[in-house]
């Protein structure tokens, strides 16, 4: 695991940005702590920050060239089936002079072009320069678990893992105010776009390639889809048992395949059934394997430890629990902040980043339960889409008790509140089409809430036909005419997950240097996931269904028969006590924002009434996102 970065200069202008390059290089180093170097070409620079995962020696240092120096690559990820793909290009007469899944990687491509992507089983982000073709070749892993952005103008061409290594050569930035609008709604910006005019995310399943010789210079590929066919599902016809024991297999297969490193590793264990599945399967193949939850010593409604606690102790695993209070969250906000080198206002990024943090000091490389609910049908959301698919005399109720629901007060804060909370959230969506109600429930604000918070000269610069085309892109797969269960989890397998989940994940875990595997992501496993029909996954008193069902017979009987709650950051709080004065004389101080022109004073002072008033219901989650926002625009763009 690593970070990369590099520069294809088309002119002499472009190569004179090469004189950052050890610098932009330099921004990756919290995601490769182990080593550095850079490698300069005639119009192409190629920079790599190392994480040692894989034969630890300085033979894997990047960049890493063919013997023949031909061709040169820098690569963030991991090949799980390298050593089967090494003994097929050594039956070809390659020799190797490392033991790296890198190696392995520079020689499939060179035999093999694009098409080696199609025998990788791992994530990645790499590139490759062929310096005799003048030839750069940059691809994104199938689901998107490792991030890749990339920049163009009229004289070069820069990629990186992250943004700040982007900016890091000196380039000219423009706020995207169609990227923030979206923002505002969702509380993370969808690829392709990013909150610059010019940098976009290279969509996961694509690569793009770079040369003089292309017209135009830069083109993108697409050579993954998530294999989905409504009309054909399940096409083993499989019964349900045997369903259960194929994903089993798959699983266990999947997760073996990472288990492969040269460093400790360990597996995250909250105590859900997600990662406890994990867990059962690693301990099988690891003799005490290392497990890590957190607990939280000052919201005791949210700790799960104690269900983590019965899973170690079945799978006798070496458990780690890291007890947390709110003030240890709080202490490591402003790092976060300061990592973040684009809006991101997931505020359960929080504890990742101290799981992660605390994990690296026993284990380099940590599996993880992630996944599992966007493709199996994990969320509330996925129940709320299902009964409204199949209401009954209750959800028709709720649909006609709209206006009561919306009248109440209502937030995340108590089990009443968030009760009623949802109960409008629903109300609401059954009056919408499938589509619109998919947007409406992945959503934090409406379009129009979220104008308002918008200054007239930056609605100005909002292109609203752009916002519904971006939108009726989001809900492509929804169906209007033949709403499924299945299309919602194809939509958050290309919405939520790269975007929000997996994006989460790789910014907390690789700010602490730790690798993070995530089994139920391996592609075969999500082949498979979407060759089921609905009623595997879900019904009227069960999410993620089948998960549950296969591994109940190894799993402790108490994990099913426990309320799930998903913690809460306790933002309010500390944005009533300990961050009031940030917000009020700095972040969302009137001056600064009559001073910045992007936000309406107006309709950033009614948000801060609403939220030091009796009743804030969830107003806490946008101003988390104008916090965010404000912090990366001081560091990075003011």
């Amino acid at each position: 695991m690593c970070g990369i970065t590099g520069i294809y200069a088309y002119n002499e202008v472009g190569k004179f940005h090469m004189i950052n390059l050890a610098s932009a290089t330099d921004t990756l180093r919290q995601r490769g702590p182990n080593a550095g170097q850079t490698e300069i070409f005639s119009r192409v620079g190629l920079g790599h920050r190392r994480l040692s995962i894989i034969d630890t020696s300085a033979d894997g240092n990047q960049p890493m060239q063919d013997a023949s120096k031909r061709y040169t690559i820098v690569f963030n990820g991991e090949i799980y089936n390298y050593r089967e793909l090494r003994k097929e290009l050594e039956v070809k007469g390659v020799s190797f002079h490392s033991a790296t899944d890198t190696e392995v990687l520079l020689y499939l491509y060179i035999h093999e072009g694009a098409a080696c992507l199609q025998k990788l089983n791992g994530f990645f982000a790499f590139a490759v320069y062929d310096e005799a073709q003048d030839h750069l070749f940059v691809a994104r892993d199938r689901l998107g678990i490792k991030p890749l952005l990339y920049y163009q103008d009229e004289d070069k061409v820069i990629f990186a893992s992250e943004m700040k290594s982007i900016l890091a050569y000196g380039l000219t930035k423009e706020l995207d105010y169609n990227s923030l609008y979206q923002y505002l709604q969702f509380n993370y910006i969808p690829a392709p776009h990013t909150i610059l005019k010019h940098v976009k995310k290279l969509l996961p399943g694509h690569y793009l390639e770079v040369s003089k010789a292309h017209d135009p210079r830069l083109q993108i590929s697409q050579y993954y889809q998530i294999p989905f066919e409504e009309d054909h599902l399940n096409p083993e016809q499989l019964s349900y048992a045997q369903q259960q024991q194929k994903l089993e297999a798959l699983l266990e297969r999947s997760v073996q395949r990472r288990l492969v490193a040269d460093v400790p590793l360990g597996a995250f264990l909250s105590g859900g059934i997600d990662s406890s599945v994990i867990t059962a399967l690693a301990s099988r193949h690891v003799e005490k394997l290392n497990t890590f939850s957190i607990g939280y010593r000052d919201e005791p409604f949210y700790d799960e430890t104690a269900y983590a606690r019965l899973v170690a102790e079945k799978f006798k695993t070496e458990h780690t629990v890291f007890s947390l209070t709110n003030q240890d969250l709080y202490q490591h906000l402003f790092n976060i902040l300061d990592y973040l080198d684009e809006p991101f206002a997931d505020s359960s990024a929080i504890p990742v980043y101290i799981l992660s943090k605390e994990t690296k000091k026993k284990a380099t490389v940590a599996l993880s339960g992630d996944g599992a609910d966007e493709i199996f049908s994990g969320y509330n959301k996925h129940m709320a889409a299902w009964r409204s698919m199949y209401p009954g005399s209750a959800e028709r109720m709720v649909g006609a008790l709209h206006p009561l629901w919306q009248s109440l007060p209502k937030s995340r804060g108590s089990f009443l509140s968030n009760k009623v909370r949802q109960l409008q959230r629903f109300s609401k969506g059954v009056q919408l089409t499938p589509k619109e109600r998919y947007i409406q429930w992945a959503t934090f604000l409406a379009p129009d809430a979220a104008a308002r918070l918008l200054s007239n000269e930056a609605l100005e610069k909002v292109d609203f036909e752009n916002q519904e085309t971006r939108l009726n892109h989001i809900a492509r797969y929804i169906s209007n005419e033949k709403e499924t269960i299945n299309q919602w989890l194809y939509t958050d397998a290309h919405l939520v997950l790269p975007n929000d989940m997996l994006t989460k994940v790789d910014l907390m875990s690789m700010a602490n240097g730790l690798e993070v595997r995530v089994p139920f992501l391996d592609h075969e496993v999500v082949a498979f996931a979407f060759q089921l029909p609905a009623e595997s996954k879900i019904n009227r008193r069960m999410k993620k269904r089948i998960v549950q069902d296969t591994f109940r017979h190894i799993l402790p009987e108490k994990l099913y028969r426990r309320p799930k709650h998903g913690f809460e950051v306790p933002l309010l709080g500390w944005f009533r006590a300990e961050l009031k004065s940030k917000i009020t004389e700095d972040l969302l101080a009137d001056p600064f924002i009559e001073e910045q022109n992007i936000f309406d004073p107006e309709g950033i002072r009614q948000l801060k009434a609403k939220l030091f008033s009796s009743n804030p219901e969830d107003v806490h989650a946008t101003v988390w996102a104008l916090v965010v926002f404000q912090w990366w625009w001081k560091k990075y763009y003011a």
